[in-house]
Order: structure tokens, then sequence, then C-alpha cells
């Protein structure tokens, strides 16, 4: 099932590039897909360091998409979600 979903995704993006789509479409995906590195990068680095206190936010699309697009005020964010609602 993941290896059709793959190859799907792969012929998009050769028939994206034969077609001649502009390279800033390419280069906005390219950002977004480093920015949600980014964004679980940080969120398991605050788990390393937030169970010395005892916190810990779970690594999930949403909460990597959030992190990635906001940085560090998004993890504020969720650390206080974390610490005085739930």
């Amino acid at each position: 099932m993941s290896y059709t979903i793959i190859g799907i995704l792969l012929a998009a993006v050769v028939i994206l590039l034969i077609s001649g789509t502009s390279s800033k479409l390419f280069g906005l995906a390219l950002k977004g897909s480093v920015r949600l590195i980014l964004g679980v990068f940080l969120l398991f680095l605050f788990n390393v360091v937030g169970a010395l206190a005892g916190l810990h936010i779970p690594i999930n699309a949403a909460t990597a998409v959030l992190v990635g697009v906001l940085g560090i005020p998004g993890i504020a964010s969720l650390a206080a979600i974390q610490y005085f609602l739930l």
C-alpha cells in the first residue's frame, strides 16, 4: 500500500517537472518540508529537556506543523497548554 502511494507521488513530481511547472512551487514545498522536519526536531529536543520538569508534548502532525510555522513561540504555547490545561 505505501509503495503505491510513494509511486504515485513520485510520478506526479516527474510529470510536474516535465511539464515545466515553475520552480517556485517546488521551492515552497521544499521550504515547508524543511520547516516540518525542524519542528519535529525541536519537539524532540523539548521532550528530552522537558522530561526533567515533567513536561511532554506528543509529536504528531498537528504539533509538528504548529512548531514548524511558529517556531519557539509555538513550543512555548504548546508547553503552556500542556502545563495549565492538561
